[in-house]
């Protein structure tokens, strides 16, 4: 039986999953066996989770995370288009890859925030009150879909102004001055 050992430099707040040999996953602070859809049942509830192989201690997270990902887009409702999928393949190895990374990480907190917003503003909202509340000519809809497309715009310009920030930086290491 596996043993409840934690890494000490974990923080408390992590749930830490060992993957054993066998593919089986091991949650710690239960001291139970759990499988891939508890994994994600976990994420899904907000915990931060970190899986580990067992054995080498290797940080095993990122794969876990792709699998239940791949798992959800092959069940039927998929998240993203083929198109949308090959252009992120696209993005790999070119030198836009790390600015899209932080591009698409920012603007899903961004989105995931304006959710959370949206939840707590519309706490016992009667059916017809979510109409009034959904319909784009809506003050409060406007103010939050503003904000949140302000936000992405903002994101935007950040990151082009870092690509042109290394732009110039790359011609000035070859001695080409703008």
């Amino acid at each position: 039986m596996p043993e409840e050992n934690q890494n000490p430099e974990t923080p408390a707040a992590q749930r830490v999953i060992k993957k054993y040999p066998n593919r089986r996953l091991y949650d710690t602070s239960t001291s139970t066996y759990i499988t891939l859809i508890e994994v994600k049942e976990l994420v899904m509830g907000g915990e931060t989770v970190v899986v580990r192989d067992a054995k080498s201690g290797e940080d095993l997270t990122r794969s876990i995370l792709l699998q239940i990902i791949l798992e959800e887009e092959a069940g039927g409702a998929p998240m993203f288009s083929e198109a949308v999928l090959a252009n992120i393949i696209r993005f790999y190895g070119n030198a836009m890859q790390g600015f899209m990374g932080s591009y698409l990480e920012k603007n899903i907190q961004a989105f995931t925030d304006l959710q959370t917003k949206m939840a707590d503003q519309a706490k016992g909202f009667t059916p017809e009150m979510w109409t009034q509340f959904m319909s784009p000519q809506s003050p409060m809809y406007k103010g939050m879909m503003g904000n949140y497309m302000e936000q992405s715009q903002n994101m935007f310009q950040q990151m082009q102004e870092q690509m042109q920030k290394q732009t110039e930086q790359m011609f000035g290491a070859f001695g080409i001055k703008r």
